[in-house]
């Protein structure tokens, strides 16, 4: 645990083989996403023994498979999700290994970077959106539309039927919320931002990236009975205004992909390889970096590179 340049290092070992159920797969690309990083910060500790190789996400080719799974997956193109969570074998390598479910096909038409942006972050926003039932015809609001979730959670919302608000930061930002299809785009930071939402309409659901910085915002724009998710922990506890949630009735949902049940993520790899092969999911502006300059890679996603970070192995 500690800073990118301080702990990260190219080394060879040896290449893994897949046990029962696992497929080895030769990653053509890796996604860094925050949970990476704050997991190599240190700020969420989680054991290691001896060493781990970093990284959910990423996409690549089947080379073997273990016992139990179909001969006939070599050679076939997949996106990855979860790679490390509780194992050694993250993405950040040329050869990776997880269980089969864990590699998703991937469409012909999807290169290895979109491919590599998926996981968790359109896993996340699938759950968010869809894991209280269907959302079409609803109003969702999508904190953050220029974030690697927020720019799915449009795109899944659009696909699932739903009239879309986002909010950004920047003039920057607000272009790649419009370009992934939201309907309205707001920035927060305007005084009358609030009002903007309101006037598109009363929203039943908000898919929430920073729950103490927004929610008074939130609450301004709900309908009574609506649902906020939230799926990212800031630096301080917000502050809950209890009567205020008690007004409005509202449902506080709170999601950490790791503990979300088996079958509702197999549903979203479903979902998404679907809306992969419709062409309804598009890429993030690229930040590439060789295996090698991994550190750096870290480095340029924590300190807020807009887009998505992917190393190249």
């Amino acid at each position: 645990m500690g800073k990118a340049a301080d702990v990260l290092r190219v080394e060879e070992v040896d290449r893994p083989e897949p046990g029962p159920g696992e497929v080895l797969v030769r990653v053509h690309a890796s996604g860094v996403n925050p949970t990476d990083y704050k997991a190599r910060s240190g700020a969420v500790p989680r054991p290691m023994a001896d060493f781990q190789i970093p990284h959910h996400d990423g996409a690549g080719v089947i080379e073997a498979v273990g016992a139990g799974v179909d001969p006939g997956r070599a050679g076939e193109r997949v996106w990855l999700l979860m790679a490390a969570a509780g194992r050694r074998w993250g993405t950040a390598a040329e050869w990776t290994v997880v269980p089969a479910r864990q590699a998703v096909p991937l469409p012909d038409g999807a290169s290895f970077e979109l491919g590599a942006m998926l996981g968790v972050p359109a896993v996340t926003a699938h759950y968010c959106l869809l894991a209280d039932g269907p959302v079409n015809g609803q109003t969702v609001l999508v904190a953050g539309g220029a974030g690697a979730v927020g720019h799915f959670a449009i795109e899944l919302a659009k696909r699932a039927g739903a009239r879309v608000v986002t909010t950004v930061s920047s003039p920057e930002k607000a272009a790649l919320a419009e370009k992934a299809g939201a309907d309205l785009v707001v920035n927060y930071r305007s005084p009358d931002a609030a009002d903007q939402v309101r006037a598109f309409g009363p929203v039943d659901r908000v898919v929430e990236v920073a729950l103490g910085a927004n929610l008074a915002l939130d609450l301004a724009v709900i309908r009574p009975h609506a649902t906020i998710v939230t799926y990212a922990a800031e630096a301080a506890n917000p502050e809950l205004p209890v009567r205020a949630c008690m007004t409005a009735n509202v449902t506080l949902k709170f999601v950490l992909l790791y503990g979300v049940p088996v079958a509702a993520i197999e549903q979203a790899a479903a979902d998404i390889s679907a809306a992969l092969a419709a062409g309804q999911l598009t890429s993030l502006p690229v930040h590439k970096f060789p295996l090698d300059g991994i550190a750096a890679a870290h480095e340029a996603a924590e300190s807020g590179a807009v887009g998505k970070v992917i190393v190249t192995p």
